[in-house]
């Protein structure tokens, strides 16, 4: 995994530049260039002004400026307080039986009313639907066309007004009646919500 200072080195060897060269581009201090380079954060300012001296390297050498700031935020070493903090007694955490519950109940709840967005979610919607056949444009030669399909399994199907048997799974079938004048399938399924969703398919009888 490389780091700023790789990347920035790499990328300014690559573009055929001495540390000069990229100082006078960006304004930037030679000796600070090379620290940044060398990852010498200890001669180098504040991380608001490095994270300003790696925008402008990054720009010159055309490089991702947000990408390069947050490999240097990666790499950046935390500060360091110069006060040791005083020392504290380590406690010992100890699971008791009422944390125990209170995180049971917490997890029940959080699971009923997980359950009932869903099922809420679930009753509002339009339901899917997904029609196999017939298929659109599809030519017909008999005067009975079976159409299937898929929906939610709690749904009601009517195709061409007449009532197709929805399985437990959401598969549902049923055959209707055509003639020559007969151009066109709806299929409209519906929710326990009177949500609708519709399929329309385009037929060519040839009967």
């Amino acid at each position: 995994m490389k780091t700023i200072g790789q990347y920035l080195r790499d990328a300014r060897k690559e573009k055929g530049l001495s540390v000069k060269e990229l100082s006078d581009i960006t304004k930037i201090r030679e000796s600070f260039l090379r620290a940044l380079e060398g990852e010498r954060w200890q001669a180098l300012p504040e991380f608001s002004v490095v994270s300003g001296f790696t925008k402008s390297v990054a720009g010159a050498l055309e490089l991702d400026r947000g990408q390069m700031v947050a490999v240097l935020r990666r790499d950046y070493p935390p500060k360091k307080t110069s006060v040791l903090p005083k020392p504290e007694m380590r406690k010992e955490f100890r699971v008791g039986p009422q944390l125990v519950f209170f995180l049971g109940v917490g997890t029940v709840v959080v699971g009923i009313i997980i359950y009932l967005a869903t099922q809420y979610l679930s009753f509002i919607r339009p339901p899917s639907l997904i029609v196999d056949m017939p298929t659109e444009s599809q030519v017909v030669f008999e005067n009975q066309l079976t159409v299937l399909g898929t929906t939610d399994p709690s749904s009601t199907v009517i195709v061409n007004a007449q009532p197709a048997l929805v399985e437990e799974d959401g598969d549902f079938s049923t055959t209707i009646v055509i003639n020559k004048d007969t151009t066109v399938v709806e299929v409209v399924a519906t929710s326990r919500a009177g949500k609708e969703t519709r399929v329309t398919r385009t037929i060519k009888p040839e009967l």
